[in-house]
């Protein structure tokens, strides 16, 4: 109880979420009164980050700066409105489907709203769609980040529960196609009622062009994704792969991308890959000390006292982690979660491990996008200028279907393990 409040007390001081969890094992240590475990702290540190399947972090992220750098977002951007940009509502679409192909490549959330606020949010208030609407929209679909591969937290989440990266990845692939799906039909429902623009109707000469033209750029997320699959690749080498696809295609094709920047790039990945690392080594201790002070335990005793069976268990964990994930960014919400609630579903319940890290990833990810937090609307509100309490309260309906998703996905399992059958 005193470690839990101590990690409380310096968490709302505003020290760093990882230091937080460092600070909170050294806590629990010395009021145990049990020096001897401080010999084991650095050990347990870099036990949590001795793992071949972190190496693809640092390399999706690369990924992600070299395709920015190269021009090929704005060209999957240009893709999707070839096919369908000139429907009643039509840039909200290509807004929701370019966010889904650009999912493919960045794999984070706030990093991919940050991006695609700068290209969609000015495009759509060109065509007179509210920009806070725009920004709320380009929200929504950067959240397909975390969920389509590859995935950052998706890979944080196979090392924390031991299960094979490329399982988690590809176990992703079918809830992002559902969000998408129902993104859609929240669009088509709203351009009823607000009778939303459309785009200049193109030619299909003129669609057969743009597609030809910019098809190249989806060479990354088919290498990416299909090599994966195709098992031609784990997802560390796929990474490696598509970095060297990035740069060739933003070279070669595109020809916006010099080999000049790569020493940047490099450095501005190696900085974000650090502060996740350190996540997950700070996480490996405060697992350690959960474990040593059987707080799964206990916490398994509770849990079976209010949910009687799986489904029950679900449900009850998605509201948890959706008041966790409304004020923790998904990472941190990750390692504080994972090591009590995982243990309880896979031993207690016999929930399947990846099915579990699907419900907690897409749970986490849409508390970035719910108050009081929301820290997907303040990346928005900071590009784009809208505020963002008004951008909840205009894109309500989608926060809704993805609650149902979520719903769909508890009851489910096979939207999660469809394609690992």
């Amino acid at each position: 109880m005193l470690t839990s409040l101590f990690f409380l007390a310096v968490m709302f001081v505003g020290v760093p979420i990882g230091i937080c969890l460092c600070l909170a094992g050294m806590f629990y240590i010395w009021d145990s009164n049990n020096p001897l475990l401080f010999q084991s702290f650095p050990m347990q540190m870099f036990g949590g980050v001795d793992s071949y399947g972190l190496i693809a972090i640092p390399l999706f992220i690369l990924i992600g700066e070299i395709m920015n750098g190269g021009g090929i977002t704005r060209r999957l951007v240009e893709l999707s409105m070839a096919f369908i940009g000139s429907v009643k509502g039509g840039l909200a679409y290509v807004n929701i489907l370019a966010n889904a192909l650009v999912s493919s490549i960045i794999g984070s959330a706030t990093a991919q709203v940050a991006i695609m606020s700068q290209i969609m949010v000015p495009a759509m208030e060109k065509q007179g769609y509210d920009k806070t609407f725009a920004a709320g929209v380009t929200v929504y679909g950067g959240m397909l980040g975390p969920i389509i591969p590859p995935s950052v937290m998706f890979v944080v989440y196979s090392v924390l529960a031991q299960v094979a990266v490329g399982d988690m990845l590809i176990a992703g692939i079918l809830p992002g196609i559902l969000l998408t799906v129902l993104f859609f039909v929240v669009i088509a429902c709203l351009g009823v009622v607000y009778n939303y623009p459309r785009s200049e109707r193109r030619t299909l000469r003129e669609r057969a062009r743009s597609a030809l033209a910019c098809s190249p750029t989806l060479l990354i997320p088919v290498v990416i994704v299909g090599s994966i699959l195709s098992g031609l690749a784990n997802p560390t080498e796929a990474a490696a792969v598509g970095a060297v696809a990035s740069a060739l295609v933003g070279r070669y094709i595109t020809r916006e991308f010099r080999f000049g920047q790569i020493p940047e790039m490099l450095v501005r990945a190696g900085i974000y890959s650090a502060i996740v690392l350190f996540l997950v080594a700070a996480a490996a201790v405060f697992s350690w000390i959960l474990i040593f002070g059987k707080v799964p335990q206990a916490t398994a005793a509770w849990v079976q006292t209010v949910a009687k069976d799986p489904v029950t268990f679900l449900l009850l964990s998605n509201l948890i982690l959706l008041v966790i994930g409304t004020v923790i960014d998904g990472i941190p919400g990750l390692i504080m979660t994972v090591p009590i609630l995982l243990p309880i579903a896979t031993e207690v319940y016999g929930i399947d491990p990846r099915h579990f890290g699907v419900v907690v990833v897409v749970n986490l990810v849409l508390g970035l996008m719910s108050p009081p937090v929301g820290l997907s609307f303040f990346v928005a509100a900071a590009v784009t200028g809208a505020k963002p309490g008004r951008m909840f309260i205009v894109t309500l309906p989608f926060f809704l279907v993805c609650c149902a998703a979520l719903v769909l996905l508890s009851l489910f399992p096979s939207l999660s393990l469809g394609l690992l059958k």
